[in-house]
């Protein structure tokens, strides 16, 4: 059976409450929609990753400021 869908989508303003990994955000219409993961080591690294440019030891944060949810 063969399903052909015509839309048309205007979005004025969208505002997202949150997204987290594995999220999915859907707009319009999809027939299916398959999880895919795929990790790959290009570089051959053997050990875990050095802690990431501006943060503290031990702690967690964005390294660029966002604006507070209203």
């Amino acid at each position: 059976m063969n399903l052909i869908v015509h839309q048309s989508i205007v979005i004025q303003q969208l505002k997202v409450g949150g997204i987290t990994n594995s999220s999915i955000l859907q707009i319009g219409t999809a027939g299916i929609i398959k999880s895919q993961a795929n990790l790959f080591n290009t570089g051959q690294y053997t050990g875990p990753a050095p802690p990431a440019l501006g943060t503290a030891a031990g702690t967690a944060g964005p390294l660029v400021p966002l604006a507070s949810p209203r």
